[in-house]
């Protein structure tokens, strides 16, 4: 495995990985209140193999020695899990900085003094619409009231610059500034991600995604507010349009990123929960360490790749092929181009005949599988309280460390 260079940017820096991550999303469980639409891990029951409170603090005692950055716990709902807070408090305590994405529930005033007062946790409020129709949904009734509530008790408690966490959509693309209006409200920043086919997404991924207009407008915007915008690594793809966005263009499945699901499984991609993306699991000889520097997965995503028949396109360089797992959800080559391609490439290779898509390895879904009629007035009936924030990204907001903090 490289090691960092001293010099260039971050894709030169980043694209043949790092001794440890900078950063990994870490879903504590898949028991969540409510089941998202576009849920990637498809969440909302618990898997009795979770990881105990002593397996969780021995993952992060590795974090520690790797001089991980920092976490990004997610799930399902993380902070349904009785030992939630005893577990950021360890993680904190061991030079583990700590974000967590929530849907608000538990974001009591009280609870909103006791994060304000840390100085290594960070929240991200999810939020999928800037009104409660477009919100509900997708996230499910009464969500729209519960984010705003949670935004409400944080900027009450003085926590200055949490996060709003959006999946972008194309019922949502029209809102982009009403939601940074919303952020600007609550003194927060608005993170932006890109909706991917994975989970639930792909029940709903035709219906959903920006169509081609919308993925310019999106384009237009970020150029004009990206800098005021998290993205992390959501929108490199739109770099084909000329000009690179801010963020991280570059896929950084198994190069500075991965994933440890609730029962240890580590994949290389938060979007990619499937068989063909599992790395190993954290239970195994070695731990997590062991598994980051030398997985077969791993070793294979360091190499230099060829791009296929991408590599023939002028934009290339830019876009690098776009996101693995939006092409692997939708049945296309992992060498070919991104489904929204904005070239047009991606809409021309999903015209034709595809096998069968692949499927998510677990479904935790309350209700199991099914296609998901999705409408601005939707409600599943095991929709009662807002759901978990469904999208994770974890280079949302990454600034690159001192040699001295940084990662080995």
């Amino acid at each position: 495995m490289s090691a960092v260079a001293p010099t260039g940017s971050l894709v030169d820096q980043f694209q043949f990985g790092l001794a440890a991550p900078i950063c990994l999303t870490w879903e504590l469980t898949y028991a969540c209140n409510l089941a998202c639409v576009h849920c990637l891990s498809s969440s909302g029951r618990r898997d009795p193999r979770e990881l105990t409170t002593a397996e969780c603090k021995a993952v992060i005692d590795e974090l520690e020695r790797m001089q991980v950055f920092y976490v990004n716990i997610g799930g399902g709902e993380p902070t349904v899990r009785s030992d939630f807070w005893e577990l950021v408090d360890y993680a904190t305590a061991h030079h583990v900085g700590v974000k967590f994405s929530t849907n608000g529930i538990k974001i009591t005033p009280e609870v909103a003094e006791r994060l304000a007062n840390s100085d290594y946790v960070d929240v991200q409020i999810s939020l999928d619409g800037a009104t409660a129709e477009v919100n509900d949904a997708v996230r499910g009734p009464g969500s729209y009231a519960t984010a705003l509530r949670a935004m409400r008790n944080l900027k009450d408690a003085g926590f200055a610059d949490f996060k709003i966490s959006v999946v972008m959509t194309r019922h949502n693309i029209a809102q982009l500034d009403a939601f940074k209006a919303i952020a600007d409200e609550y003194g927060a920043q608005l993170r932006i991600t890109r909706l991917r086919p994975s989970g639930r997404g792909a029940d709903v991924w035709n219906d959903l995604h920006p169509t081609a207009d919308q993925q310019r407008e999106l384009y237009e915007w970020l150029l004009a507010h990206g800098e005021r915008v998290l993205t992390g690594d959501s929108f490199f793809h739109l770099a084909a349009y000329g000009e690179s966005l801010p963020g991280l263009n570059l896929c950084g499945a198994g190069r500075v990123v991965c994933l440890i699901d609730p029962i240890g499984d580590v994949y290389a991609c938060p979007f990619a929960i499937h068989e063909n993306f599992l790395a190993g699991n954290i239970r195994e000889p070695g731990g997590f360490e062991h598994v980051w520097q030398h997985s077969d997965l791993f070793t294979d995503l360091r190499r230099p790749q060829t791009g296929g028949a991408c590599t023939s396109c002028s934009a290339f360089d830019a876009c690098r092929g776009g996101c693995m797992a939006a092409k692997f959800f939708t049945g296309l080559p992992l060498d070919g181009p991104d489904p929204e391609c904005v070239k047009g490439f991606g809409a021309a290779a999903l015209s034709t005949d595809r096998t069968e898509l692949p499927r998510p390895s677990q479904d935790h879904s309350r209700c199991g599988r099914r296609p998901v009629p999705l409408t601005l007035t939707l409600k599943r009936p095991d929709q009662t309280v807002p759901d978990r924030a469904c999208d994770e990204n974890p280079l949302a907001g990454f600034r690159p460390p001192t040699p001295q903090a940084g990662p080995r």
